[in-house]
C-alpha cells in the first residue's frame, strides 16, 4: 500500500489543467488573507483577475502546497485560512513573499509530492515511482495499477490529464514541442530540472544525483518532516532511511547516495548538538537528540528559518 496510514480520499482535476503560475500562489494567498471565502464569490474573477477556471485552479495550487488549508467543523460553505507556513512565508515581512528563493521551489516541491490529497500523481511520481526513465504512457499505467490496487476508482481520461499536468509542471514547454499558447506558460518548478525530456523518443528521464540549489537546510527541513509521520519516537535511523523509502527525500529529490550523505554531514556541522552520524558494524546511522514528533516538527520549522535567515 503506497498511502500514508492517515489515508484520505484523494481529488483530481482541481488544477483544471493549468501548471501552476509564477504569482498565483501570492495572489491567492493575499485574497484569502482578505476574505476566507473568497473563491466562493463571483467577484473572485476581478479580485484574482483571472479566468473563472483559473480562479479555481489557484484554489487548487494554494491547497496543494499547503499554503492554505480548509477550516473544518464549521457551517459556512468551503471557508479557507492561510496556514502557518503560508503565513511564514508570503507575508509581506515573510521570508519570501515573491518565490524569489531558489529554495522556496524546492519546498514547493516538497509540499506537492508529499500531498496524498491534493497531488497524489505528484506523490507517486516522486515518492514510489522507481523507473529511471519512462514515456507518458509508462507512467499512466504504473498510476492506474497504484490506484486499482488501493481501491481508488477513476477514469482513464483523468489519470492522463493529472499526468499530463505533472509532467508539464517540471518539462519546460519548449522541450515539449506544444502548440497550445496556453501551454507555453512555464511552471516555476521548471527551474529544478528534476525531469529531462527528449522529444526525438518521447523519453522522460528523472535527472538524479547531486542538486546545487538545495540546501543543507531546506533538505534537513524535508527529513524531519518525514521522520516525524515515520519515526514512531525512535531516536535512530540507518542513513537508507533517508533515501530510499517512499515518501524519503531521497527519493522526492532525486538524490544519490553520495548526495545525501553530503547533506547529513552538513547538518551534523551546522545544527550540532541535535543529531549525529556513526557507523557500527558497517551500518551507518543518524542519531537523533530526540525523536518525538513534537520535537521533530519544531527543529524542522528551526532549520526552515536558518535557511531563509
Amino acid at each position: 500500500m503506497f498511502l500514508p496510514k492517515e489515508e484520505t480520499r484523494p481529488t483530481f482535476g482541481g488544477h483544471e489543467k493549468f501548471v501552476l503560475r509564477q504569482g498565483w500562489l501570492r495572489k491567492g494567498f493575499e485574497a484569502v488573507s482578505s476574505d476566507p471565502l473568497v473563491f466562493t464569490r463571483e467577484e473572485a474573477l476581478v479580485i484574482l483577475g483571472v479566468g473563472k477556471n483559473m480562479v479555481r485552479s489557484i484554489r487548487h495550487w494554494c491547497l496543494a502546497t499547503g499554503l492554505v488549508e480548509e477550516v473544518h467543523g464549521t457551517r459556512i460553505a468551503h471557508p479557507l485560512r492561510v496556514s502557518p507556513l503560508g503565513r511564514n512565508l508570503l507575508s509581506d515581512n515573510g521570508w519570501d513573499p515573491y518565490l524569489e528563493n531558489s529554495g522556496t521551489l524546492w519546498l514547493l516541491h516538497w509540499q506537492l509530492a508529499s500531498n496524498y490529497t491534493r497531488s497524489m500523481v505528484w506523490a507517486l511520481t516522486f515518492s514510489s515511482y522507481l523507473a529511471e526513465e519512462f514515456t507518458k504512457r509508462d507512467l499512466i499505467k504504473y498510476i492506474s495499477g497504484q490506484f486499482e490496487r488501493s481501491g481508488i476508482r477513476t477514469t482513464e481520461g483523468t489519470i492522463e490529464r493529472e499526468v499530463d499536468c505533472c509532467l508539464r509542471t517540471y518539462v519546460p514547454a519548449q522541450t515539449r514541442q506544444t502548440g497550445n499558447l496556453e501551454e507555453t506558460l512555464d511552471c516555476p518548478l521548471n527551474e529544478l530540472s528534476l525531469i529531462r525530456f527528449t522529444p526525438e523518443e518521447s523519453i522522460y528521464r528523472f535527472n538524479t544525483g547531486p542538486k546545487p540549489t538545495l540546501s543543507s537546510y531546506i533538505f534537513g527541513y524535508t527529513l524531519l518532516s518525514f521522520l516525524s509521520m515515520h519515526l514512531h519516537s525512535r531516536r535512530t535511523i540507518a542513513i537508507d532511511e533517508c533515501l530510499y523509502p517512499i515518501g524519503s527525500p531521497g527519493q522526492v529529490f532525486k538524490l544519490d547516495e553520495y548526495s545525501v550523505m553530503e547533506y547529513l554531514e552538513a547538518l551534523e556541522s551546522q545544527m550540532g548538538g541535535w543529531m549525529s552520524i556513526q557507523e557500527t558494524a558497517g551500518l551507518r546511522q543518524i542519531y537523533l537528540q530526540d525523536g518525538s514528533r513534537n520535537w521533530l516538527s519544531t527543529e524542522a520549522m528551526e532549520l526552515l528559518r536558518a535557511h531563509y535567515e
